[in-house]
């Protein structure tokens, strides 16, 4: 197990935390109901509680890489350097790694969540439904993360899965009062189902970093819990008044997985006078730094080879 494929896997654990605590925060001041506007504000804090714990580690880990470890490989953003692996880019002589330059000081394109983790907002059903979906994705994984051979990870896990387990119930409670509510309540869930389904498969397609961990028992084996989340997920929407076959997409619409990089697939049709072939749908600003937009329609368009010139690291 090299030092890096380890701190990418802590650093992906991180960044879910992190970014989708920051998307909950949105809400402070701006809840429904004061109690359960505090309530998502707690969430949102113990989200960001989980990333501190993550960072802290793989800071520590980065600062004690030893100068003889390999990189990962061409093209790689993290190099080992004065003991460091850590974006070149940002080290500075003597300076060590810490959370805050881990979760504040990297590219957009360094991040590796998932991309249910950072949708947006949008109303207060779509809301409660991604914390459902990421609160049981969550709830199994830290559950068996408790085992991992990493005692310091286990550690973080075991605290977490206590936080975890009140995200889950109070999610899930939301779920079935707001698609068993009224007939506006319940379109809205619905909407949001329709817009967040399609992001859940991706939390079970491991990247390489996952795959390699796995096998050590250092990290969790994706498919072994993908079941016990389909299996919650059907209960809950069956509850809420969504009887739906829950199984959740072979591969992830809006990207693919190639020795660990991701790059966005899901297309649309194109608006009326646009000059592109095709549309992309729902493309994370994290990929678009550097893309063109079409004069017409002010959508990402692919280059003259038909792809985007850029890609997301998970």
């Amino acid at each position: 197990m090299s030092y890096s494929t380890r701190i990418d896997y802590i650093l992906h654990l991180a960044d879910n935390a992190l970014i989708l605590g920051h998307r909950n925060s949105e809400w402070t001041g701006h809840g429904p109901i004061l109690e359960q506007d505090i309530a998502l504000s707690n969430i949102a804090l113990d989200l960001i509680g989980q990333a501190r714990n993550f960072y802290q580690y793989a800071a520590r880990l980065i600062n004690e890489t030893p100068a003889d470890q390999p990189t990962q490989g061409p093209g790689n953003r993290f190099s080992v350097q004065s003991g460091s692996s850590f974006p070149s880019t940002l080290l500075k002589a003597g300076a060590e790694v810490t959370e805050d330059s881990l979760a504040y000081l990297r590219d957009g394109w360094d991040y590796r969540n998932c991309l249910l983790a950072e949708q947006a907002n949008g109303d207060w059903a779509k809301t409660i439904l991604r914390q459902f979906f990421f609160s049981a994705y969550q709830f199994y994984l830290y559950e068996e993360l408790q085992h991992s051979q990493d005692t310091e990870l286990a550690a973080i896990s075991e605290k977490s899965f206590k936080e975890v387990s009140y995200h889950l119930r109070w999610s899930s409670e939301w779920v079935i009062r707001l698609g068993d509510g009224t007939a506006e309540s319940h379109n809205r869930m619905g909407k949001a189902l329709g817009d967040l389904w399609k992001f859940t498969g991706e939390l079970f397609l491991p990247a390489t970093y996952e795959q390699s961990l796995a096998a050590e028992a250092i990290a969790v084996d994706l498919l072994s819990i993908q079941p016990k989340w389909e299996e919650k997920v059907r209960e809950i929407l069956e509850e809420a008044q969504f009887p739906v076959l829950v199984a959740t997409p072979a591969a992830a619409p809006s990207r693919v997985i190639s020795a660990g990089r991701l790059t966005p697939i899901a297309a649309r049709k194109k608006a009326p006078g646009c000059r592109q072939e095709e549309k992309k749908a729902d493309i994370p600003n994290s990929w678009a730094m550097s893309w063109q937009k079409c004069n017409s329609c002010k959508e990402l368009i692919p280059d003259a080879n038909g792809k985007h010139n850029t890609t997301y690291n998970r």
